[in-house]
């Protein structure tokens, strides 16, 4: 077992608690001379960071770029890492189903086949109020897997449940509602939805103190319309509504992203990508985690500090490379 298991376990622990999103990614096949080895484990976060070994520099720019996709997806893959060119030669990345080969230029004559498991916290709703329907969302939202976060009352919802909140349903009928609201609008809760008729739910909107693209991200009346009419038809209306909120989004902005220490939040670019003019390798572009430089009017990144390194060297011998 590699030593730095216990760790990761209790850092995985951590991080699903926390409704952190990440990958978990286990090396199940070394040919040598890779430096990894079977059983070996990182863990992969939303920002780009990787946490443990899976190989070294070249391999772990690869796995972070396959990563960061299975996290947007959701679905698991068997990554193959080579230095020998893929089946097309094109050396373009061959995608099957379940499995994804790339040719890895930086790789030292060994080949690694690395499990990609995403991760993804269960959506967590905040319903505040204690009315029929907000009873019903309480007792249909597990039943989808959803953790349901009641609230009787505003005081009871607390900054922190909102930050990590996938969405907030106020079904209060008029008690509290106003502050909450503003403060979903400001913790960029992705679904916000005020149970009231449009006449009323109208009214509370224009009383808030928020700009007209901020009010236009709060469903009022909450639900999409397919004719409900008891609390329980209403509550399911909402939870569907819910669905098609967040499950429309990208995980970069439907969970909480895990800021590195003593550094501002990422900003969510995992899902960007670029290719390193020396080694021709396509790495993520993450502030947090990639080797960068800043020459002229372009931004270039590299796989490791070795590429970055022959680049501040000689540009002009990667200038061909870098224009493309």
């Amino acid at each position: 077992m590699s030593p730095s298991a216990p760790p990761l376990e209790a850092r995985m622990a951590e991080l699903t608690g926390r409704h952190v999103p990440f990958v978990k990614a286990t090396v199940v096949r070394a040919r040598r001379p890779a430096s990894a080895r079977p059983g070996d484990t990182a863990l992969v976060l939303a920002d780009g960071r990787v946490e443990g070994f899976v190989g070294g520099a070249c391999a772990e720019a690869t796995v972070r770029v396959q990563a960061l996709r299975t996290l947007r997806s959701g679905e698991s893959l068997l990554l193959r890492i080579s230095p020998e060119e893929t089946a097309d030669g094109t050396g373009e990345p061959v995608v099957e189903e379940g499995a994804v080969s790339v040719a890895n230029p930086c790789l030292s004559g060994g080949e690694l086949e690395i499990f990609l498991e995403p991760l993804r916290p269960v959506p967590r709703v905040v319903v505040l109020g204690e009315s029929p329907i907000a009873r019903a969302l309480a007792a249909f939202g597990p039943v989808l897997g959803y953790e349901i976060t009641e609230a009787a009352g505003a005081d009871g919802i607390t900054p922190e449940e909102l930050a990590g909140s996938q969405a907030l349903v106020i079904a209060s009928h008029g008690r509290g509602e106003e502050p909450v609201l503003v403060s979903a609008v400001r913790a960029g809760v992705p679904y916000i939805g005020l149970v009231a008729s449009p006449r009323r739910g109208a009214a509370v909107l224009d009383a808030l103190p928020l700009g007209a693209g901020d009010r236009a991200r709060i469903h009022t009346p909450a639900g999409l319309w397919i004719g409900a009419r008891t609390p329980g038809e209403i509550a399911v209306s909402i939870l569907a509504e819910v669905i098609q909120a967040v499950r429309g989004r990208s995980v970069e902005v439907e969970v909480e992203v895990e800021a590195p220490p003593e550094t501002p939040e990422s900003p969510g670019t995992g899902s960007v990508t670029a290719v390193d003019p020396v080694c021709g390798m396509t790495v993520s572009v993450v502030d947090s985690a990639s080797y960068s430089d800043e020459g002229g009017d372009e931004r270039r990144w590299f796989c490791c500090a070795g590429c970055h390194a022959a680049y501040e060297k000689d540009p002009a011998r990667y200038a061909k490379a870098d224009a493309s």
